[in-house]
């Protein structure tokens, strides 16, 4: 199973503010990223599982929370932490599992990620919520594509994840 982080960031890694983008809209990131991720499992935050109620993404939600355990959603799986969310995602046999954050959900994951889908929109923002740093000597760029006020980078992890 390949565990793959995908989410925007400024030039200084900020990724949200107020639970929501410190940026003008994007419609063309917004689209490829929904298309990314619709036919596999994502990995998210409660907080963030919440936020997307209305447009749930992926096939099932593998979603980490101390305070809840159970949710009305039928496709909406709980785990308790890191192991528990990996072990959830072998369950339901996925060869990629996507990682959607929040915040502290990519922390907690970013030792265990195989590849990182990153939109780099330019500029730096003000915001309460940034991508972890990384390690560039873990990590190669193996593609980056152009499109209208972002930049899409693949990175793909070279060293052993420490979750091997």
């Amino acid at each position: 199973m390949e565990l793959v982080s995908v989410a925007a960031l400024a030039d200084n890694r900020v990724i949200g503010d107020d639970g929501g983008l410190p940026w003008p809209s994007i419609p063309a990131d917004k689209q490829q990223y929904r298309e990314r991720i619709a036919d596999d499992p994502v990995i998210l935050g409660r907080v963030t599982f919440e936020s997307m109620l209305d447009g749930l993404p992926g096939t099932a939600q593998i979603v980490l929370s101390r305070s809840e355990q159970k949710f009305d959603v039928p496709t909406a799986h709980h785990a308790a932490g890191v192991d528990d969310a990996i072990t959830v995602a072998e369950r339901l046999a996925a060869e990629t599992v996507y990682v959607i954050g929040g915040a502290v959900i990519y922390d907690l994951f970013q030792s265990h990620l195989d590849r990182m889908v990153l939109s780099r929109v330019a500029g730096t923002y003000e915001g309460d919520a940034v991508y972890p740093a990384w390690d560039d000597e873990a990590w190669t760029l193996e593609s980056t594509s152009e499109y209208d006020r972002f930049r899409l980078e693949e990175w793909v992890r070279v060293a052993p994840t420490t979750a091997e």
